[in-house]
């Protein structure tokens, strides 16, 4: 994840780029220690308007507010992260969030700021805490945290979640790529094997993390499924029902999809 955030132009595809125009609100799930978020507030210590926001479980957000807003040195960033409390799968911390960005009625500050990233540091490894990973990040795509816009049916606003993963257990975390994948549209990060040239004809391409058996996606919420029905069971959400506005059970294969192809290009070398 630090890699793909810091990586020069022309390294990784898609690129982590930050456009000069566009003001960013991070929110990073599951901060821990707040690393990521750490290199996030120095990626735009010059960039006063964009808003970052740690989430942990409460109990873990006083030790992150000191570790992300303490600097080590003078030099540091002065921007301060919002470290703020998100269970996962908990929707009043979500709406907590959302009236403090000014998305709900009446506002609390002038202009509403729509989350533009959602940043997942290794988070899918835990069997019961999958459904409400997911749940959350359904939440944080859907209304209020979207244009209103957003939700018709055919409108697409560009809301992505970078999510790094390491392959611990794929009897166990399969499960969430199925069901995730049918909510939303993902690809896997690729970087460049000769980093150092100026042709990309020149490099061949590999996906990041391959020799770690890691991923690092880049997902968007499927612009149709603001208008699913997000089923309230936790086990009904991961046997994707109210996916494609069915009650039927089904998952995605994108992400087995991924794996055979990774398969296959350790055979071809």
């Amino acid at each position: 994840m630090l890699l793909y955030l810091t990586s020069a132009p022309g390294v990784f595809d898609p690129p982590f780029a930050i456009k000069p125009e566009q003001r960013l609100t991070v929110l990073e799930l599951g901060a821990g220690t707040g690393i990521v978020t750490s290199r996030m507030l120095k990626l735009t210590e010059d960039r006063p308007l964009d808003i970052i926001i740690s989430t942990d479980l409460p109990e873990v957000c006083p030790l992150l507010h000191v570790n992300v807003n303490s600097p080590a040195d003078a030099q540091a960033p002065c921007q301060a992260a919002r470290v703020r409390p998100l269970a996962w799968g908990n929707a009043a911390h979500a709406a907590d969030i959302a009236r403090e960005l000014g998305l709900v009625h009446p506002p609390v500050v002038g202009n509403p700021r729509y989350l533009t990233h959602i940043l997942c540091s290794d988070l899918v490894y835990f069997p019961e805490l999958l459904a409400p990973l997911l749940r959350t990040l359904l939440h944080l795509t859907s209304s209020p945290f979207i244009p209103p816009e957003a939700t018709s049916a055919g409108e697409i606003y560009d809301l992505q979640i970078i999510i790094s993963y390491k392959v611990r257990s794929l009897s166990k975390e399969t499960a969430f790529w199925a069901a995730f994948g049918l909510w939303f549209a993902f690809e896997p990060v690729m970087a460049r094997v000769n980093a150092t040239s100026n042709s990309e004809t020149d490099a061949g391409w590999l996906r990041l993390g391959a020799s770690a058996d890691s991923f690092v996606f880049v997902a968007r919420r499927r612009p149709e499924s603001q208008g699913w029905v997000l089923p309230t069971s936790d086990s009904d959400l991961m046997a994707g029902v109210g996916a494609w506005g069915s009650l039927s059970r089904k998952c995605d294969d994108t992400f087995e999809t991924l794996l055979l192809m990774g398969l296959e290009e350790d055979d071809d070398r």
